[in-house]
């Protein structure tokens, strides 16, 4: 057989691969991102933006860094392992070798000592840590604050298992536990808030949920991991074990990356913790609706692409990874630009729908629905941002995203000093915008120093998505102004018809789009037809 007929059938196997890992990975993450919604509103009913929300969500935002940030899904521990494992391990259907479990051990016994010590000093002495990220808050919150994160200290020892756990699932292409792990944080604080009835005016059981959902999250993925073969225990070879070295190569600028990232939102938290009561909850209710479809798509196509990147890069195939590079970010900008132009037209009706009930009312869904359409804007470079990321990571280099990101805090603490004081928690929302957008394009620029990727025929298809968007927005705004002016004419809006007025103009919008898309042949259209029409036809053929 020919090479070019091995590599067609090759690339072939690949994309089918492809589209079956992110179609199974869509609907998992889904039912996770649900469970999350599902948490949000129950949050939302008993405590509203209020200063027990304020109080929970800053103190969250520690634990967040280990079991999110830095221990979950496309974080440096999990990445670190994905990119050194998938390289080592030559069969995946046999037990680790002693190399790989010392690896394993070794990576481990690191990961709890500095997560554990994290934990240990949140613990005793919550105040001091709070006192430094929210030193503009009064006593009451501050007080408030404390008590939560010395509740939810534990979930920090947490992290330091759940991103290698992640890393060995994906590598050994499991997929859906790590996806669906996390619903298990939110199941955990939806099942502790119901059993408390509300009857709640501190916030400890929403900090206790938080910490019963993130030991669920572990134990949900433990027995997996030690049927792959791999049983923790300690290892201290840190300065003896090559391969460990490797992963401290990449890691430690991931990590110290992933950490300059959440100091961006310490330093939002220092500007917002002087702002009006309800104003920080605000913005994290904003971010979380931004991130359900958001974080829906980017992981649905980079949990699958990563690992194949990672080897695409080793073998020094890199036209095969341009290809899939330009068609996964060309694909996630697609569905993205219509999303950004459908929440600029239903933000409110959607938050109203999905929060406005209890301690949730008429002005925070406005404060919510403002911060919303403001970070909206940085979809489409968000999207490119964390697709690129994982090329840079994939040739062993984290150095570049960390030296980036170092510019970003300079410059977000530039901004926030700017848009704050004037616009308040929409201030910050403006800063993370542009600070989104200068971290894309420059990632975009110095890559060009490992690999081509090709951005002219991209920048085609992208300008064309962006007109198409454009008409499909007047035509959705322009039904949803009128439906306004004559319902509202005749009676107040009810929740009835927010759900037909907001399905409309989602069919509409999305008809229009689909339709200008076609008329511009945009190629990522044409790629989902093909899809559709060989799915349809292998179904008849089974018939």
């Amino acid at each position: 057989m020919a090479q070019d007929e091995v590599q067609n059938i090759t690339e072939n196997e690949n994309s089918k691969n492809l589209v079956k890992s992110a179609g199974l990975i869509v609907i998992v993450i889904l039912l996770s991102k649900i469970a999350g919604f599902l948490r949000d509103v129950i949050v939302a009913k008993y405590y509203g933006a209020s200063v027990v929300s304020d109080a929970y969500f800053y103190a969250y935002q520690i634990p967040a860094l280990a079991i999110v940030i830095l221990g979950g899904m496309g974080g440096p521990f999990h990445s670190a392992t994905v990119s050194v494992f998938s390289k080592l391990i030559k069969n995946f259907k046999i037990k680790p070798n002693n190399e790989q479990k010392k690896l394993f051990n070794t990576f481990e016994t690191f990961s709890l000592l500095i997560f554990g010590s994290i934990a240990l000093l949140c613990f005793f002495f919550p105040h001091q840590v709070m006192k430094i990220i929210i030193s503009q808050a009064d006593d009451n919150l501050l007080h408030l604050a404390s008590y939560h994160l010395k509740i939810m200290s534990p979930v920090i020892l947490i992290g330091a298992f759940l991103g290698l756990y992640y890393g060995i699932l994906v590598t050994y292409s499991k997929f859906l536990l790590p996806n669906i792990a996390p619903s298990m944080l939110s199941f955990g604080v939806i099942i502790t808030l119901l059993f408390s009835k509300g009857n709640d005016d501190t916030g400890f059981y929403l900090a206790l949920g938080t910490t019963i959902g993130a030991i669920l999250q572990l134990l949900a993925q433990t027995p997996v991991v030690l049927k792959l073969g791999y049983c923790f225990k300690p290892c201290f070879e840190f300065f003896h074990n090559k391969n460990f070295n490797d992963i401290l190569e990449l890691l430690l600028p991931a990590f110290l990356s992933s950490t300059i990232g959440q100091i961006g939102i310490y330093v939002d938290i220092f500007f917002a913790s002087g702002l009006a009561e309800g104003q920080w909850s605000a913005y994290g209710y904003a971010n979380r609706i931004f991130q359900f479809p958001v974080g829906l798509m980017l992981s649905a196509l980079l949990v699958p692409l990563f690992p194949l990147f990672s080897r695409l890069v080793a073998q020094k195939k890199f036209d095969e990874v341009r290809h899939y590079f330009n068609k996964g970010v060309g694909s996630l900008i697609f569905a993205g630009t219509f999303l950004m132009i459908f929440i600029f037209i239903s933000r409110t009706d959607l938050i109203s729908l999905a929060l406005e009930r209890g301690a949730f009312d008429h002005k925070a869904v406005m404060m919510v629905s403002n911060i919303l359409f403001i970070i909206s804007l940085s979809i489409i470079p968000y999207m490119f941002r964390d697709s690129i990321t994982r090329i840079y990571y994939s040739f062993n280099d984290s150095k570049t995203p960390f030296l980036i990101a170092i510019g970003s805090i300079l410059l977000k603490i530039i901004f926030n000093s700017i848009f704050t004081k004037p616009f308040g928690i929409n201030g910050i929302a403006i800063s993370t915008v542009l600070i989104t957008t200068i971290n894309a394009t420059l990632l975009a620029f110095l890559i060009r120093k490992r690999i081509s990727l090709a951005y002219k025929k991209f920048l085609k298809q992208v300008i064309k998505i962006i007109f198409s968007a454009l008409i499909a927005f007047v035509v959705g705004f322009g039904f949803n102004y009128l439906f306004d002016g004559m319902i509202g004419n005749i009676f107040e809006i009810n929740f009835i018809l927010k759900i037909i007025k907001t399905a409309i103009v989602f069919f509409l919008t999305l008809g229009v789009y689909i339709l200008f898309s076609y008329i511009f042949k945009v190629e990522y259209l044409a790629d989902v037809k093909e899809k559709l029409i060989a799915k349809f036809i292998k179904k008849k053929e089974l018939n």
